[in-house]
């Protein structure tokens, strides 16, 4: 059974002032979502399912439908706010979505396979696409799941300072925990995070998490459990959001699961800011001239 696509697309795009999901970065209108599926269809998946807000599915469908129709299965599932199909009856006020291990649970239905979960607005790599289904097709299982690791020298930005999840890996890859560091920066030469004012150096290649994860549908259960704990925890912070490193992190320390750290040399790039969008594109524009992906990616 081929392994399963999430993407992550439901998120508002607040900073970037339009739907940057869909937004065209390739030479012929490409979206990185574009790119991702392209490299996953390359390596061996089977299906792609897209987390959206209901109200884009006509929207998605047009844009996706006729590139993907042939070529990979695709399904759509929607993010929304009802607690209680989770057992909770308690009306919750929220002012966002309850992030990204929350949008996970949208696809407990209709994922039954191993999957991995990556951002819409993030360029990854078919090297990291690769390896995901190697580790879901030989290694996964209900208490065995994975992470991408970059090397935070090849995932920063020219237009300041970024907040990556640093890994710390055991002798034997597997994830010990990621801290979150908010401000990681270039700076001579060197790569630094600052801590309370202070600067502390990190090497070249040292594993950061880009949100790549790779699953078995053992992991839905476990979420549910861990979602109704933190919505009822957090129902008067309706900004607090469940993030999936919550899920690796608890699990980890619980020992109920092993995530490994899978290493990619892959160079990273994603759009957070409309400044990013012309490095993108010369980024996308520099593996179509070296021969990475056709001029018209589908022919």
């Amino acid at each position: 059974m081929k392994p399963t696509l999430l993407i992550l697309a439901a998120g508002m795009a607040s900073r970037y002032g339009s739907m940057k999901q869909i937004d065209g970065f390739g030479p012929n209108g490409e979206t990185i979502i574009d790119y991702s599926i392209y490299d996953a269809i390359n390596a061996g998946f089977g299906k792609v399912v897209f987390i959206i807000k209901e109200e884009f599915v006509e929207n998605f469908k047009a844009i996706f439908e006729p590139k993907l129709n042939g070529r990979i299965e695709t399904d759509y599932v929607f993010q929304n706010f009802d607690l209680k199909q989770f057992g909770i009856e308690e009306e919750i006020y929220r002012e966002k979505p309850w992030g990204t291990a929350h949008a996970i649970l949208s696809a407990r239905k209709v994922v039954k396979e191993p999957f991995c979960v990556i951002n819409a607005d993030d360029y990854y790599g078919y090297d990291a696409f690769k390896k995901m289904v190697d580790f879901l097709s030989d290694e996964s299982s209900e208490s065995n799941f994975s992470i991408i690791g970059y090397e935070v020298g090849k995932t920063l930005s020219e237009f300041g300072a970024v907040s990556r999840g640093v890994c710390k890996v055991d002798a034997s890859g597997n994830l010990e925990e990621i801290v979150e560091r908010t401000k990681v920066y270039p700076k001579d030469d060197k790569i630094f995070y600052e801590e309370d004012g202070e600067e502390f150096p990190l090497s070249f290649d040292t594993p950061v998490s880009m949100n790549f994860w790779g699953f078995t549908p053992a992991v839905f259960k476990i979420t549910e459990k861990l979602f109704v704990e933190f919505a009822l925890a957090n129902k008067d912070k309706p900004k607090a959001e469940f993030f999936i490193p919550l899920i690796g992190e608890n699990l980890v320390k619980s020992g109920e699961a092993t995530f490994k750290v899978v290493p990619t040399s892959n160079k990273w790039f994603g759009v957070t800011y409309k400044e990013d969008k012309p490095y993108v594109q010369d980024s996308i524009n520099q593996l179509v001239k070296n021969g990475t992906y056709p001029e018209k990616l589908w022919n």
